[in-house]
């Protein structure tokens, strides 16, 4: 998996003298370190930045208020919704583990809360998926071939249902949204459905995906600013050998995987958020229109954190999600309100809490283990 090498980071330059002693300009890691360091501080500026952009918009004080009077009825509906959305979250990697071997549900927990929390840490979701195959293998006995297989199909999968139904958002509500975030919106959603095009063509077709996702590389890194890190999402992408791609094809061929997982995704990503910000925008007094659509509209409106913009879309993915709501009707004092509540039940809680058992994995011992079976 290219997501967890870092390419010749490791090597050290030899000027051909000896006994001189190595210089930091001769060190191209030391580079690296600067510009690494140098864009996750702009990055979480950018998060900071887009978190106020949210929070200037909320009166903090009548919001409070409003909150702690939400009856306990409301509250208790929060909390069972959001039990109920990490059971569907687990689900999705019981589909695809068990469609090679018995797992437990516990495990699976376990992988779903890491893979979360590494997310947190990382630029964007793609390279979070890039790291699930050395999580898989250090709580399953699954060899390499398996982690890369399972690892890309949920890749696969997760990318191709989140760029549908983001298209789908668009083609009913691109017109009300504001053209800044409907361009934005919009790459973010080419961006989800090439990605599932081409891990789902790679199980299949590796030598059409390889081509595919060169261009897609270089199409992406001619994009002005930000193009290296647009490119850097395409180089995440998983790779696979011919042995992983057999075992994708195997398991991304059989309904008792695939439908398990979709339904599992469709719960976490869409039915559960929108009963919770339904729940929580009517008790405040709002409103949303038609509110069958709030399952489509959330996953329209989160579809950015796809971008490397911040680590985890962080504070991003507010103000978009907060501009697509305004936009569609939703009172303004209410509706980064509602966002806020959701982010926090739906992702940064999970994301917490897998701090837990990411603390416990030993990185090193994976990656030793990988280089033996290597």
């Amino acid at each position: 998996m290219n997501g967890t090498d870092e390419g010749n980071s490791g090597q050290v330059s030899d000027d051909g003298e000896s006994g001189r002693a190595p210089t930091a300009a001769a060190d191209p890691s030391a580079g690296r370190d600067w510009r690494r360091t140098a864009v996750t501080a702009v990055q979480w500026a950018v998060a900071l930045g887009a978190f106020w952009y949210v929070a200037r918009q909320v009166d903090w004080e009548a919001t409070l208020a409003e909150l702690v009077t939400l009856s306990p009825l409301v509250v208790g509906g929060v909390l069972a919704i959001t039990a109920l959305e990490f059971g569907s979250r687990f689900s999705m990697w019981y589909a695809l583990l068990n469609g090679r071997e018995r797992t437990t549900l516990g495990t699976t927990a376990r992988v779903d809360l890491v893979i979360k929390f590494v997310n947190h840490v990382v630029p964007s979701k793609a390279s979070g998926h890039s790291v699930a195959p050395l999580v898989l293998r250090y709580y399953t006995d699954a060899d390499w071939t398996e982690a890369v297989s399972i690892a890309g199909l949920n890749t696969g999968l997760y990318a191709a249902l989140y760029g549908l139904t983001a298209l789908v958002g668009l083609a009913v509500f691109a017109t009300r949204l504001a053209s800044g975030w409907l361009l934005v919106i919009l790459l973010s959603t080419g961006i989800y459905l090439a990605a599932g095009a081409l891990v789902l063509l790679a199980g299949r077709r590796m030598d059409v995906a390889g081509r595919l996702a060169s261009r897609l590389e270089g199409l992406l890194g001619g994009v002005p600013r930000v193009g290296d890190r647009l490119a850097g999402v395409a180089g995440a992408l998983p790779t696979f050998t011919a042995d992983s791609a057999g075992v994708f094809r195997a398991l991304s061929t059989r309904p008792s995987v695939v439908v398990p997982y979709a339904l599992g995704w469709a719960g976490t990503l869409m039915v559960f958020p929108a009963l919770r910000v339904w729940l929580v925008l009517t008790a405040l007094g709002g409103e949303f229109s038609p509110a069958v659509l709030l399952p489509v509209v959330l996953v329209m409106a989160y579809s950015v954190t796809v971008l490397p913009l911040t680590p985890g879309g962080v504070g991003v993915a507010e103000a978009s999600a907060t501009a697509v709501f305004v936009s569609l009707g939703v009172a303004p004092e209410l509706a980064p309100v509602v966002i806020l509540v959701d982010r926090s039940f739906g992702v940064y809680l999970p994301a917490l809490l897998g701090w837990l058992p990411a603390a416990n994995v030993d990185m090193a011992d994976v990656l030793a283990r990988r280089g033996d079976e290597g």
